[in-house]
């Protein structure tokens, strides 16, 4: 892992910098990235928005909705890809339930090609979940 990487709570993180951050990751193929009044709306109604940097630099985000003591659901789970494979994503994960209460349980919806990497930092796959899509 490089050094000088930090993990903080940013509820008042930019809609430019999550834009960034959903580029470099390529979350932005599944996200409103040019749309930066629904991302500032995406961001000023999220619970939580943890946020890793390296020297400054954003590296990483998790934003969560969330009760603070049943149940979070993390919505977006982006690391750039540059930084990928280095445990920032599953440590953001750790501090977004963290930030949470540890007896929340943390769910989420897979992007398709991460699927196969939540089993292997210990998530539990279930089959039971419904959605009924957004419009837009």
């Amino acid at each position: 892992m490089r050094y000088g990487i930090y993990y903080s709570l940013e509820p008042d993180l930019t809609a430019n910098e999550f834009r960034e951050i959903l580029v470099a990751s390529t979350l932005a193929e599944r996200r409103p990235a040019d749309d930066l009044t629904r991302l500032d709306r995406m961001l000023r109604n999220a619970d939580i928005i943890m946020v890793a940097r390296d020297a400054g630099r954003i590296v990483g985000v998790a934003r969560a909705i969330t009760d603070f003591a049943y149940c979070c659901y993390l919505s977006d789970l982006a690391v750039h890809q540059e930084y990928q494979r280095q445990g920032i994503g599953k440590r953001l994960i750790t501090e977004t339930r963290v930030a949470a209460g540890e007896m929340t349980t943390l769910v989420l919806v897979a992007a398709p090609l991460a699927e196969n990497y939540y089993p292997r930092i210990g998530m539990t796959h279930f089959q039971n979940c419904w959605a009924i899509p957004r419009d837009l």
